[in-house]
């Protein structure tokens, strides 16, 4: 099969983010052409003449539409793709040189109808961005599962770096109306249709998620109300796992009451986990002050999660 890219990239108010990647894309060791889609979701602050700057430079199409929201800003742009490979994007995301030729390499070596891509901190995002990439990423947080090879089975693409092949967009007609978590139900449902997934190590990306402490609980809370939803339209793939953040935030409150009545232990466990937090951080980052502000991306990423997952599962009307 030979490999015609379009790489779909929806935005939603951020041409300064758009830039960065759209520069990152001109510098691609490609030798290959691809096509680039931006998908404008009803922006106010719209990236057009952001685009308008690197038509001379990349085989660029910009499409404005009605805000629906990214999943069906992403189905839009692969109905416009003319190529039979597609890669998504998040617009906050930066794309290393080597990125195009590491997915080339890998699918023709290994075909699948869909791929994903771990994420990684470049050296110029903030601190606080690289604590969040640390909280999102750590085996000790997440278990390793968004692209630690070692930590996965069955590889689950996330959204941010995803790649889909025109015959399973075919298939599954690509994201739901899931407003979080659709890309995980689009695994799913590839799955459901006989398409295999991998996961493509070297081709990662930069990835800034969000930039505030408020915005990145707002994030985890959203994708911890998605869990309950897919556990029920996939029962199969339901863990005891996917509740271990809830029980950990309760675990929290209960170790402060039990500690007014002088038993300390439960405490102790929990002040032995951030300690490691902290020096895993530490190692990782090489840095006093990103290691510092991973114990509190790290205690937002559970108590987001973990609020929203319970909501979602007694409170929230299915």
């Amino acid at each position: 099969m030979s490999l015609n890219f379009s790489l779909i990239i929806p935005v939603y108010n951020r041409p300064n983010e758009i830039e960065e990647l759209l520069e990152s894309l001109t510098k691609q060791d490609f030798s290959t052409d691809f096509e680039v889609l931006i998908i404008e979701d009803g922006s106010s602050d719209k990236s057009d003449l952001v685009v308008e700057k690197y038509k001379n430079q990349l085989d660029l199409k910009y499409f404005f539409k009605e805000n629906s929201g990214a999943g069906a800003s992403r189905n839009f742009g692969m109905q416009k793709a003319t190529g039979n490979y597609f890669i998504i994007l998040d617009s906050d995301v930066i794309v290393p040189e080597q990125y195009l030729s590491e997915v080339k390499k890998a699918i023709e070596s290994n075909f699948t109808d869909a791929f994903g891509g771990p994420d990684a901190a470049h050296s110029s995002f903030t601190s606080l961005q690289k604590a969040i990439n640390y909280s999102m990423t750590s085996v000790l947080t997440t278990g390793g599962i968004r692209g630690k090879k070692q930590a996965v089975g069955k590889f689950q693409p996330r959204s941010f770096n995803l790649g889909l092949s025109k015959k399973a967009f075919e298939k599954t007609q690509g994201f739901s109306k899931m407003k979080n978590g659709e890309d995980i139900d689009l695994t799913f449902r590839l799955w459901e249709n006989d398409c295999e997934t991998q996961l493509i190590e070297k081709a990662f990306v930069y990835h800034k998620r969000r930039s505030t402490i408020p915005q990145f609980f707002k994030q985890t809370y959203g994708f911890g109300t998605a869990r309950p939803i897919l556990n029920k339209k996939y029962p199969s793939t339901a863990k005891p796992t996917y509740w271990f953040p809830s029980l950990f935030i309760i675990g929290i409150g209960i170790s402060i009451i039990l500690a007014f009545f002088g038993y300390n232990q439960l405490l102790y466990f929990y002040g032995f986990y951030f300690a490691l937090i902290f020096l895993d951080s530490l190692v990782q980052n090489t840095n006093l002050y990103v290691a510092f502000l991973s114990l509190f991306t790290t205690l937002t990423q559970f108590l987001g999660y973990g609020l929203g997952f319970l909501e979602s599962k007694f409170i929230q009307k299915k």
